[in-house]
Parts: structure tokens; sequence; C-alpha cells
């Protein structure tokens, strides 16, 4: 397994970090924190220009086709920022909902325009039983001539604020589908939920009429989505990767920087301490991200497995180092204006995205053929 980076990959870091360098400083990101709205019309025609919402496209729709090793690359650097925003909902996320589960049509119609950024989609699943299985899809798909009726509320949805489309999972006879939701269209009300960083959104759909060409396929969509949220996962865990990195960076300086008792603060063994738990929570969710990340874009059998153990070894990993990095920080880690508040924000937001680590970690068990253990 070989986990060093190639060319593409360096020169695809280096043109992240330097985006983030000279676009995405502090004051920036606090007030995109305060002003989510602003991202549209500011930083993302600059990610569209450098060719970031195509990259997990294949060529033929109008992408890059690069590997989901290079997204991750990309997205370990925004994560670092940390850079909100629906680049991963709709370039990765839902660009791989369309691959795996969309018709032809739907295809060959919007891929080309989200790899070109003119269009952003936003994946509308969960609801107030919270969860990504199946059995949690209460929203009602009604057949009415050529022609589909949705009623229901979507809780939780990733950066549905910025959204121009959304991939809505609705429950009909055939099982639970997928529909392409114009986000602006009769009936479909977005309310942003106060208190995270990326862009939460409650979605109310009232008797939203979407065609039938609209619908992803023919039959039950359930089994085509989950595997593109697997292939999705390891990307979003590089995020929290970079996120990691982070706020590791940001506690070494401070203890060397910090002085107390006239020496710095990095001397003091319990400071040293809580250093050492932030690297190990690094190490681990980067390790076992590009692990998965290598199995996947090599097609290894075991890929699946290695994506659980990812998804919820980073999702703990993102929240603890931040845990840790408070108590290096004390007081001022907890002012809004010195940044570490947005690394916090961001591990809550995301820990849950495409299932808690406890979901995982229960997938992980059939996943290695385990008889699953009594609760």
């Amino acid at each position: 397994m070989d986990l060093s980076l190639n060319d593409t990959q360096r020169l695809i870091q280096d043109s992240a970090r330097d985006f983030v360098r000279g676009s995405c400083g502090r004051d920036v990101l606090l007030d995109l924190d305060r002003n989510p709205e602003r991202m549209m019309s500011t930083l993302w025609p600059q990610m569209c220009e450098l060719g970031w919402t195509g990259m997990g496209i294949p060529e033929e729709f109008g992408g890059t086709g690069n590997s989901l090793t290079d997204l991750a690359v990309l997205f370990e650097e925004l994560g670092a920022a940390p850079l909100p925003g629906p680049l991963f909902s709709s370039a990765v996320l839902c660009a791989r909902i369309l691959l795996e589960a969309g018709t032809e049509s739907l295809k060959r119609e919007w891929l080309p325009q989200v790899a070109d950024g003119k269009r952003v989609f936003a994946l509308a699943l969960t609801e107030a039983r919270y969860g990504w299985s199946r059995e949690t899809i209460l929203t009602r798909a009604t057949k009415e001539a050529d022609a589909f009726i949705l009623n229901g509320t979507k809780a939780f949805v990733f950066d549905a604020l910025h959204a121009t489309d959304l991939i809505v999972a609705a429950r009909n006879e055939s099982g639970v589908d997928l529909f392409r939701v114009d986000a602006r269209a009769p009936g479909v009300a977005i309310r942003r939920l106060e208190g995270f960083l990326t862009g939460l959104c409650e979605v109310v759909l009232e008797n939203v009429r979407v065609s039938a060409a609209d619908r992803f396929g023919t039959t039950d969509s359930w089994d085509a989505l989950e595997s593109a949220m697997l292939t999705a996962a390891p990307v979003l865990c590089a995020c929290k990767v970079g996120g990691c990195r982070s706020v590791f960076d940001m506690s070494v300086n401070y203890a060397r920087e910090r002085t107390q008792f006239g020496q710095p603060i990095g001397r003091f063994q319990r400071v040293q301490d809580h250093v050492i738990h932030i690297v190990n929570y690094l190490d681990a969710a980067r390790w076992t991200t590009y692990e998965a990340l290598w199995k996947l874009d090599t097609g290894a059998d075991t890929a699946a497995a290695s994506v659980h153990v990812a998804k919820s070894v980073a999702s703990e990993s993102y929240l603890r180092a931040c845990d840790y990095a408070h108590e290096v920080h004390a007081g001022i880690g907890v002012m809004r204006e010195y940044g570490l508040t947005l690394h916090t924000k961001m591990s809550r937001s995301l820990y849950h995205c495409l299932g808690a680590p406890q979901e995982h970690r229960k997938r992980l068990e059939s996943a290695l053929g385990l008889v699953p253990t009594s609760q």
C-alpha cells in the first residue's frame, strides 16, 4: 500500500494551500460563519475557475475524472481552513449519487452543469427520526399521472442554503426513490438552522410536483444511494484530517508562545499530554482515511470495511482533537476571533454527516461477516 502523493496530487495540494492562504484568511472565514450566503458570490466562482467542481466527475460528463485520493488531498487542505460551502455536497456526494443512481438522461443533463459549478446540488435525506438508513425515510412520493407529489420535512440538510437543486429521498410503493427537485420550486421551503458552520438547513416539501423524468430509475434506489455515500465518505474524512492537522498546529504554536511561571506552557507535562492526544487522533484519522481511499481507488475487496473504520475514527478524532485543543488554549480558545471555535463547530456539524460513528461500527460487523452483538 503506497500512500505517498504523486505529482498530480502534489500540484493539487499546492494549489489548494495557495487558495486557502490567499483567499480564506481568518476574517473571511469568520464572516462566512455569520453570513454563509456570501460564499456563492465570493469564493465559489474562484473554486469553479480552479476546476475543483469537476474533479469527481468523469470526462464524458464534463469533469476531469480525478481519483478519490486526488479529491481527498484537496479536501484535506480545505478542511484545515476550515472552509464551509457546498463543494463536497454538490461536486462529490451528489455527483456520485447521479453517477450511481441516475438515469442516463439525468447524468447527461445535470453532471456537466455540476462540473462547471453552474448548478449546485444538495442531498435531502435525513428527517426528524434522524439517521442515514432506509427505515428513517418518511417523506412520501405519490404518483399522479406522469408526475410525483412530494410531501415531508427534511432535517439537517447540508448546504441546502446554496443549492439550486435537491436530491430528495422519498418513500413510495416501490421502496425509497430519489428525485431531483428544483430548490426554488413551488412548495419548497428552506430554513437555515442556526449554530452550525456548514449551512445545515430544514427543507419542507409541501405538495411539490416532480416530473417522472426527474426520478432516479424506475425501482428502489436505496442500494445505489448507499454505494454512492460509501464512496464519498472517505473524502469527507479527509476534510476532518485537515481539521485535526490544523488544531494540532494551533495547539503546538500556542504552547510554544504562551508563557506562565517564566516558561512556555509547552514545558508542562499536562499540556504535553493534551498535545499528544491530538497527535494520536490526527494519525488515526489520517491513516484510516487514506487506507480506505487507496482500497477504493484500487478496487480492493475489503474497501467497504475500511470505509466504515475511517468514518468512525475520523469523526471521533476531529471532535476529540478539538476538545484537547481547547484544553491547551484554555480561555483564549473560546474567543471567536481566535479561530479555534470554527473547527469546534465544524467537528460537531460533520460528526453525524453520512452516519455517526456508532452506525458505522455496526455496519462494519456486516462488512466483515460478523454476527451483530445483541444490544
